[in-house]
């Protein structure tokens, strides 16, 4: 299944760009993603070495120490290497092959979520699908907006969960650079070894705060642009010199408009991507966690018994967004990282 900031998703969700239903000219769009769209607070988990990268840093692995640097303010703070440094030094460990651990799990998941949404809307077609006019009125424009998004979540919800167990063998493969593991190879033995370990629900461990995380977006993203754009944008601007209106220059009426909603799905996009970012880092680390490898035990993580439990420590921790940033990686107060 799959950051932010804006996923522009985990194949996961995933992300590249909030997707976009376009409808007329006078539409407007409302947001989803897919299975591979991006990853919250990151980069586009589409390209696996930006996600194993981000992965690792995920699960709290630092072997580089931090560094001593100032902020805006002047106060001098600790700074972990940045994601590029990272990205340099598992080069410098595996080779530049290293970077793309998990690929062919992650291509696979990626896959069975593009051709699960396609099937989807051949059974379920959306042929009857509304699109949002800017000549509705709030009620009926409303309407339409949590049908479409509800239609989308559905999508989503199920291309999710079929590719979930490839996501997780994906997660897995990855984090056995911290540990120099080779317990998860290929697929199929991968899916023979968690089958005998952990049974049916070991291709599952981390799916509920992910379908929570995807929900929680699109309503967010979709409602929160609905809103904005009924309320704060004016479809009486026009972009034409003098403010001309519609006799003068008919084809221009509303195209500010448009382009000020198209502005307002991307900025929700990523606000609401950068909200629910902990939703996408709790289902990757219970997917990882108590599965034999290193990066899932101690000192890097306590055994969790739920996805709550995990929550409830990175909070506490204050590591609920740990590897969103790509660039200034502030050490908080409460962390514990594990330094080799």
């Amino acid at each position: 299944g799959g950051a932010s900031a804006l996923r522009p998703g985990t194949g996961s969700a995933g992300h590249a760009g909030v997707h976009s239903r376009c409808g007329r000219k006078d539409s407007v769009r409302v947001c989803g993603r897919g299975v591979g769209a991006w990853e919250r607070g990151a980069v586009g988990p589409n390209h696996t070495e930006p996600s194993f990268c981000l992965l690792i840093l995920k699960v709290g692995h630092e072997p580089m120490p931090p560094t001593l640097g100032t902020n805006v303010l002047g106060r001098k703070v600790l700074y972990l290497p940045s994601f590029f440094t990272y990205a340099k030094y598992i080069v410098q460990v595996d080779g530049k092959i290293g970077l793309f651990r998990g690929l062919s799990p992650r291509l696979m998941s990626n896959a069975l979520s593009t051709v699960t949404r396609g099937s989807m809307k051949k059974v379920f077609p959306p042929d009857e699908m509304e699109q949002v006019s800017n000549k509705d009125d709030m009620k009926t424009s409303l309407r339409k907006v949590v049908k479409e998004t509800s239609y989308e979540m559905m999508m989503q919800c199920v291309s999710r969960m079929l590719a979930h167990p490839l996501h997780v063998i994906s997660m897995r493969c990855m984090v056995q650079f911290v540990g120099r593991e080779a317990k998860y190879s290929g697929v199929l033995s991968s899916i023979g070894k968690i089958f005998k370990e952990e049974g049916l629900l070991g291709f599952f461990v981390g799916l509920i705060p992910h379908l929570l995380g995807d929900v929680v977006f699109l309503w967010g993203c979709n409602l929160l642009a609905h809103f904005i754009n009924a309320y704060l944008v004016d479809d009486s601007v026009s972009d034409t010199p003098g403010g001309l209106g519609n006799d003068q220059n008919p084809g221009s009426q509303f195209s500010q408009a448009l382009a000020i909603r198209s502005y307002t799905k991307f900025v929700m996009g990523i606000a609401v991507s950068m909200l629910t970012y902990p939703f996408l880092l709790v289902g990757d680390l219970m997917a990882v966690n108590n599965c034999g490898l290193q990066a899932g035990l101690p000192p890097y993580s306590p055994v969790f018994k739920s996805w709550i439990h995990c929550w409830k420590y990175l909070s506490v921790q204050g590591q609920l967004f740990r590897g969103s940033s790509l660039l200034f990686r502030r050490v908080s107060s409460g962390s514990c990282f594990a330094l080799e």
